[in-house]
């Protein structure tokens, strides 16, 4: 019985370890995680939107400039419904980084590709690189 178990065992973590260098292996897949201010800022100035996922108050109180305010938990399916094309590049951005996270996953699981998780929107708009 017991060397059924270890087995066992073995079987599912070499399952699990096939699984995870799976995931190593797709290319450019965003992390829900980036949140790196200065590539998010130079994903902007190449073009990508700019989307803000907080509230429509909190967007209200300030936000960064040619944002477009779609709310986290209606980010893929307003995507869906505008036609958004999957290789758009998007930038996204909330309060600390949580929601734009969220949000990146479910643009991600939707089959959008080029999606970067800007993090807090202060963070962002202090790192903002200075125009002369």
């Amino acid at each position: 019985m017991f060397n059924k178990l270890l087995c066992r065992s073995k079987t599912l973590l070499g399952v699990a370890l096939l699984s995870l260098s799976s995931l190593a292996l797709v290319p450019n897949a965003a992390s829900a995680a980036d949140q790196e201010p200065q590539v998010a800022w130079q994903k902007i100035a190449a073009g990508a939107m700019v989307l803000d996922v907080r509230t429509p108050e909190e967007f209200a109180e300030g936000h960064l400039a040619n944002a477009v305010n779609i709310p986290f938990e209606q980010v893929a399916a307003e995507f869906a419904k505008h036609g958004i094309a999957k290789d758009a590049p998007v930038v996204l951005y909330c309060r600390s980084g949580r929601r734009s996270s969220i949000a990146t996953e479910a643009l991600v699981a939707a089959g959008y590709t080029q999606t970067y998780n800007g993090g807090g929107y202060q963070t962002l708009a202090d790192a903002q690189p200075k125009t002369e």
